[in-house]
């Protein structure tokens, strides 16, 4: 199933408009654009289905990102940091 260049097509999943058309550069992909309301909530290159749909809606929270210190090594000592003592056998016994 091809569609020409300039033809689009539009349907409802659920309470959202749906519009199919063919992705640039591509002759048999669609760009599948969700509305509600007449906003647009994004596009997939998938066949959306409602849940697809109410995902790109409301998306889960997200955690914010933890800072990575390129200068934290945990588990390895610090550059020119002292040997570590061997424990002795008498601390043991």
């Amino acid at each position: 199933m091809t569609l020409p260049a300039s033809e689009r097509r539009q349907f409802k999943i659920g309470k959202y408009d749906v519009v199919a058309q063919p992705a640039i550069g591509s002759a048999q992909m669609l760009r599948y654009t969700v509305l509600l309301d007449g906003k647009r909530l994004g596009s997939l290159f998938s066949m959306p289905s409602e849940s697809d749909c109410r995902f790109l809606e409301s998306p889960p929270p997200v955690p914010p990102l933890k800072a990575f210190y390129v200068t934290s090594r945990p588990g390895r000592p610090k550059k020119n940091a002292p040997p570590k003592a061997a424990p002795s056998d008498d601390a043991a016994a």
